[in-house]
């Protein structure tokens, strides 16, 4: 029996459900899924440690009373993390808007206008705040992004012989930590000193430099990129977003990279995460840059219109050679942060940069009254206070924490303190009150007697304050009235198709229902507002939060441990292999260095083994889309002892359970490896088979896809790494491991990723139960045999396990349309029928990669259906010589409304062919949904990679 919301979760009915088991010969979906699943994959273990389900008004109740466990207090810690304040117009037109946080991965940019423009302002404010030429559209976190510049910079110089990557010392603490793990697999010697332009630069390829340093101190770094430069070494520099409203940029400092987080342009702190970084290199650079890169291009009409650029660089189509493992973006949060800057524009984030310098300012000055020392003359916002000893320091602290103030001890009898946009003057007043109090023995200094030495200027050094114009855009003046970005932001979202709108069928990225249950508590002040380095007194309610969600992941996957600090599906991957390649070394079997992946891997994964030090090996698969056994076998031999793992999805990326799943675990542990199994495919298996059971010995989890966490537009997720007892020591180090036992070294800036979007899960978990978890995988199984089964006789299904039968999701065959139709003509040929289309090309070229999930009902499943029969009969117009083969609805598509009323129609078709086909949007095959209509014709990508264009274009070009 399914708990009430997983019945409204699930889409189809039981009526439905009974219905489509009887179109495919199945009385339950019990006899489905034993005639689907091998019988190795089974029984699913114990789902014992899984919650009886909530109700949605138990859950939020639930939440509620965990949230109140954690303490908000004024967060003055800074190191890269800052209160801000997030407009509510934007808190609740974007990162409550299911427009905005059910949206894909803007694959299909005809489609996808409204969240690229957002994009393109995002990288338009990076490359004017840093002074370089071309920013991508965002990373995971300010960390990760020094890795992706440490690792740019060793592809930039070039040079073998040169193996150092020297960073300052005053970088963030998290940042190195980050950078240590990422170093050591490649064989990067990682140097952590005070960087200086005395420095003799000796092997060094690359330099990363903190602007203002973690320490506050400001520093002109011209005379150290400089002598740098002169010894051929990259420079980066993670540089504070709002700092450079008011300070030099990187750029005009001579660096090649600037890194860094927009987390305080309106993004709550979220305990760590989820914020967008960034990356901005000069312009000989850009075909280096990972992760994602919105460009302009044109459409068929020649009219201005955005897409995804240089996607050739990109790890799913490089693999194994892929220089970067990223995969996705966190586009939702570069969204809050780009209408952030539309809405203040450069006068307002200017006026916020110079209250948070002076606020510094005042409380340096009013603490030097009291006759404390700070430890810097330059500063932007921190201020670093000496007080006589490590003793009053403790008890500065303490003093402050009573007063509800959380200050940062930087060791050595130094308090640091941080202003930001949430500063006020009281706060000023008790922070100076702790401190002095603290430092004089027997004061009784009170907030009250603290009179502030105000200071209305600023202290900014001649040589590095900024004199260049920013945002000077007209997208960065026109939208600061509440209105005008209220009809902005709905103006984009207009544009484009998500979740909210119509089924997003996508194979490999389970696009399912994201409940407003399940997101409902994420912005409550509570979770949004807590620094991930607060006390663990502080997140009572998240270390109660994140333990439940790590215990129910094991009961679901069958393993031992987890970790929930991996920031996406990419991060979980190296964490996982980057655990095997501990645990061999462990053992003193460091020669294991052969990472085994079969050809129909997903792309990260081949990117992510290279990125842990391991050699890649790639196995053949079968006609039936499964590891081919004997080359598997020939592949071990060959490689005899030297084997760390295998990478495997379940089921396969081809679709189906794979029967020999189990035989290639055992082979490859028989060869001493470990078997890792790719959960990007948990949808299938959750509640109905083990991942432990099938073999796994560490795996990854995309909470973004199995668990409801919102894809965003490509951003945030989640990809937790949980493994097997043996391996669970080697996981990301967390908060609170004792400081001998052994751990792996962090993936993510904060410890526990992007722990704001945690509830989101925990809620979606617990109302579902086990039995909703294990519905819910037998109606994705059952919606994507009945769509194979329904479209089979119209496009051949292309790989089908026992008894024809397929997993959670379909390939089916394009490559043989006549007529000259092509894959892309009926991808955006669906646009005119109001669908996304599927993944496209992956992993068989020419296919569509069907999902349909559990929670699409059957009269949406039937449209998407009855569009795609439709489409075929469209084909065989074209084939049958009735309609031209060049001027035909598929090749037109997809058909603008301005298309259809402008002029005279030339075209060999009827209007209402093109825009209406079979009335759909007014009367047809979709029941009556509204229709939407695409704001650009088909875009020409390869116009836009030969004229290379990564920011907003002048309005001129809209003419």
């Amino acid at each position: 029996m399914t708990s009430p919301f997983a019945a409204r979760h699930i889409g189809p009915s039981e009526e439905d459900q009974r219905a489509m088991l009887a179109t495919l010969g199945y009385h339950t979906l019990d006899d489905l899924l034993a005639a689907a699943l091998p019988a190795s994959a089974r029984p699913p273990g114990s789902l014992a440690g899984l919650p009886s389900p909530l109700t949605e008004q138990e859950a939020l109740a639930e939440l509620r009373d965990l949230a109140a466990r954690n303490t908000v207090a004024v967060s003055m810690i800074g190191l890269g993390y800052h209160g801000t304040v997030t407009p509510a117009v934007i808190r609740r037109n974007v990162l409550e808007n299911p427009a905005w946080y059910t949206a894909y991965t803007p694959y299909q940019p005809e489609i996808s206008q409204g969240r690229l423009e957002a994009l393109l302002n995002f990288q338009t404010m990076v490359s004017d705040l840093t002074g370089l030429d071309v920013a991508n559209a965002s990373l995971l976190d300010e960390a990760s992004a020094a890795a992706e510049a440490m690792t740019m910079a060793r592809r930039v110089a070039g040079k073998a012989n040169r193996t150092v990557f020297l960073a300052d010392a005053d970088c963030l603490p998290q940042t190195l930590d980050v950078l240590r793990t990422r170093a050591e697999p490649l064989g990067i010697d990682l140097r952590v000193a005070p960087v200086t332009a005395d420095d003799t630069f000796d092997g060094v390829f690359g330099v990363l430099l903190q602007y203002p340093g973690a320490s506050g101190a400001l520093r002109d770094l011209m005379p150290v990129i400089e002598a740098a430069h002169a010894a051929g070494a990259v420079v980066a520099v993670a540089a504070d977003i709002l700092g450079l409203t008011l300070l030099k940029p990187p750029g005009e400092m001579g660096a090649d990279i600037a890194l860094g987080s927009t987390q305080r342009f309106g993004v709550p702190m979220f305990y760590g995460g989820p914020h967008a970084a960034y990356l901005a290199v000069r312009a000989d650079l850009r075909r280096q840059l990972p992760g994602r890169l919105v460009g302009v291009s044109v459409d068929a009409d020649g009219n201005p219109a955005f897409r995804l650029a240089l996607q050739a660089r990109e790890q799913h189509i490089r693999r194994e050679k892929a220089t970067s493992n990223i995969c996705t973006a966190q586009v939702l949060l570069a969204v809050v942060a780009s209408m952030y800057a539309c809405y203040h524009g450069p006068d307002g984030l200017t006026a916020i940069a110079r209250r948070v310098h002076r606020h510094a300012l005042t409380l340096a000055a009013t603490l030097k009254e009291n006759g404390l020392l700070t430890t810097a003359d330059a500063a932007f916002d921190t201020i670093g206070v000496q007080l006589p000893g490590p003793t009053e320091a403790r008890a500065a602290l303490l003093r402050a924490a009573e007063a509800g103030y959380r200050l940062h001890d930087a060791g050595g009898g130094v308090v640091q303190v941080t202003c930001d946009e949430t500063t006020r003057v009281e706060h000023l007043r008790d922070v100076v009150a702790a401190l002095v109090g603290a430092s004089m023995v027997g004061s009784g200094l009170d907030a009250a007697d603290v009179r502030l030495s105000v200071i209305d200027s600023d202290a900014i050094p001649a040589s590095l304050a900024r004199t260049s114009k920013f945002l000077t855009h007209p997208t960065f003046s026109a939208y600061h009235s509440e209105t005008g970005m209220l009809r902005y932001l709905r103006r984009l979202s207009d544009l484009d198709v998500a979740l909210d709108r119509s089924m997003i069928p996508l194979g490999s990225c389970t696009m399912k229902l994201n409940a407003t249950a399940e997101m409902e508590s994420v912005t409550w002040p509570e979770w949004a507002g807590l620094h991930p380095f607060a006390p663990a007194a502080d997140a009572a309610g998240y270390t109660r939060l994140i333990g439940d969600l790590e215990r129910w992941l094991c009961a679901v996957t069958g393993y031992d441990a987890c970790s929930l600090q991996p920031n996406a599906g990419s991060a979980g991957e190296l964490a996982g292999l980057l655990a095997i390649r501990s645990y061999h070394r462990s053992r003193g079997d460091d020669g294991r260095d052969m990472c085994l992946i079969p050809e129909s891997a997903h792309g990260t994964n081949a990117a992510s083994a290279v990125l842990a030090g391991l050699r890649v090996a790639v196995v053949r698969c079968g006609p039936d889309g499964a590891v081919d056994l004997d080359d598997l076998r020939a592949k071990l031999a060959a490689h005899e002892g030297r084997v760390a793992a295998i990478m495997v999805t379940y089921p396969s990326t081809t679709g189906v359970y794979e029967e020999t799943i189990t035989t290639v675990a055992d082979l490859v542990h028989e060869a001493g490896g470990q078997v890792y199994i790719d959960g990007a495919n948990l949808n299938a298996l959750a509640g109905v088979a083990s991942l432990a059971l099938l073999g796994g010995d560490v795996s990854h989890l995309n909470l973004h896809k199995t668990f409801c966490i919102p894809h965003g537009g490509g951003g945030p997720g989640v990809g937790p790494v949980a493994a097997k007892s043996h391996l669970a020591p080697f996981l990301p180090a967390r908060i609170g491991q004792g400081a001998g036992e052994p751990a792996g070294g962090p993936v993510a800036s904060a410890p526990y990723g992007s722990a704001g979007i945690l509830p989101i899960s925990w809620a979606y978990i617990a109302m579902m139960g086990a039995a909703g978890l294990r519905r819910a995988t037998q109606v994705a199984v059952l919606s994507a045999n009945y769509i194979a089964r329904r479209l089979a006789p119209f496009y051949p299904v292309v790989y089908a396990g026992r008894d024809g039968l397929v997993a959670h999701e379909c390939i089916v065959d394009l490559r043989r349309l006549p007529g000259g139709v092509t894959v892309d003509d009926v991808a955006k040929r669906l646009i005119d029928y109001g669908f996304h289309a599927p993944t496209m090309s992956f992993p068989v070229a020419g296919t569509f990669m069907i999902e349909p999930t559990e929670s699409e009902s059957l009269a949406e499943i039937d449209a998407f259906i009855d569009a795609l029969i439709a489409i075929r009969g469209e084909v065989d117009k074209v084939a049958s010589g009735e309609w031209d083969a060049a001027d035909n609805p598929l090749k037109n598509a997809p058909h603008t409304a301005e298309m259809l009323i402008a002029g005279e129609w030339s075209h060999g078709y009827r209007r209402e062919d093109g825009g209406y086909p079979g009335g759909h949007g007014a009367r047809g095959p979709a029941g009556g949904r509204g229709k939407y209509w695409p704001p650009v014709r088909r875009i020409d990508q390869a116009y836009g990679d030969r004229n290379l264009v990564c920011a907003c274009p002048p309005p001129a070009a809209f003419e």
